[in-house]
């Protein structure tokens, strides 16, 4: 049995082993309507259900209704699925040139240097990449750590989703920011963007944000790979920090690299060298269409629902985390 694919997304190696578990991880991962984009009633639906079936102890309700940050000097602890965040910033709901979506989810907190990252691309997309400014979607919770729904990593405060939909020429409502989507640029078939929506300045903000020293990785789709692969022209270096990833159709997911003399912080191996444009990405598309687009195989009525995981503790993250989770 080989693997069909595997990307590093901190702490935890995707690796798809069967059809039938490709099929379930990417369909989890991409749908009609990204997770990512569900308004305040359906996420405060969604949290309701997932507290009410989480034990006392379980670390993404001890890091999930926690409002605050931890009093305590900017740290991004453990690994980028597996971790916390002590002494994070929160980055202001407006600015000139980005404004901050879904505000209820309380996850505009990242470690300082993610915020400077993220200030820095919004002051400069209209300028550099034709871009108005930026949507800021989820960075992280107030103290990092595993969240009661959605992501598996954004857990130590260096990891940022940015819309792909520019900022409007006016302040959103609030409840614009809480209810509105954010576009779909792939293609109906997943092999491809969606020329109807596609521009070349997607593209730009994208590169924008590959070269800034700090970034590390950038998650885009598959078949959003596949157009910054035939639109980069003749500059290519930045093509390998972008990686195809399952989702990722209506934001694109930065990612820095740890912190300097942050002991506590565990990075990934650097991408490897190429643009990352030939027998990968071709790989990942297959599998996308694959999970999406054929049929799939009849559900047994007789099979067993699989046992859900145990929840994790705070036993189950770096010993850090403890003093992070009580400080006041």
């Amino acid at each position: 049995m080989r693997f069909l694919g595997r990307e590093n997304l901190g702490g935890r190696v995707l690796k798809v082993v069967t059809v039938l578990s490709l099929a379930a991880s990417a369909t989890a991962l991409i749908s009609a309507k990204s997770l990512a984009q569900q308004t305040q009633t359906e996420e405060m639906e969604r949290r309701a259900k997932v507290l009410q079936a989480l034990p006392p102890n379980a670390a993404k309700r001890i890091f999930g209704t926690n409002p605050a940050p931890a009093p305590l000097a900017a740290r991004a602890i453990g690994s980028f699925a597996r971790g916390c965040l002590a002494g994070a910033t929160a980055i202001p709901v407006d600015g000139d040139t980005w404004q901050v979506m879904r505000l209820s989810r309380n996850r505009m907190w990242g470690h300082p240097d993610l915020i400077r990252v993220v200030e820095r691309l919004a002051k400069a997309a209209p300028r550099e990449a034709n871009w108005r400014g930026l949507l800021v979607g989820d960075i992280s919770q107030p103290r990092g750590g595993p969240m009661l729904t959605g992501h598996a990593s954004h857990q130590i405060g260096l990891d940022a989703d940015i819309w792909l939909t520019p900022m409007p020429n006016r302040r959103l409502t609030r409840d614009e920011r809480e209810n509105m989507s954010a576009t779909n640029i792939a293609r109906s078939d997943w092999m491809d963007v969606d020329p109807a929506v596609y521009t070349r300045s997607h593209l730009a903000i994208v590169r924008l944000a590959a070269k800034q020293p700090e970034v590390a990785r950038i998650f885009v789709n598959p078949a959003i790979k596949v157009a910054f692969c035939r639109d980069a022209g003749a500059d290519r270096e930045w093509l390998s920090k972008v990686r195809p990833m399952w989702g990722h159709n209506y934001h694109f997911h930065i990612r820095i690299a740890c912190p300097k003399n942050d002991a506590s912080c565990v990075d990934q191996p650097l991408p490897g060298d190429g643009d990352g444009c030939g027998d990968e990405l071709k790989d990942w598309l297959k599998k996308q269409y694959a999970a999406l687009m054929k049929p799939k195989p009849p559900r047994d009525p007789n099979a067993r629902p699989p046992k859900p995981p145990r929840p994790w503790t705070l036993d189950d993250l770096p010993a850090e985390c403890r003093e992070v989770a009580i400080a006041r």
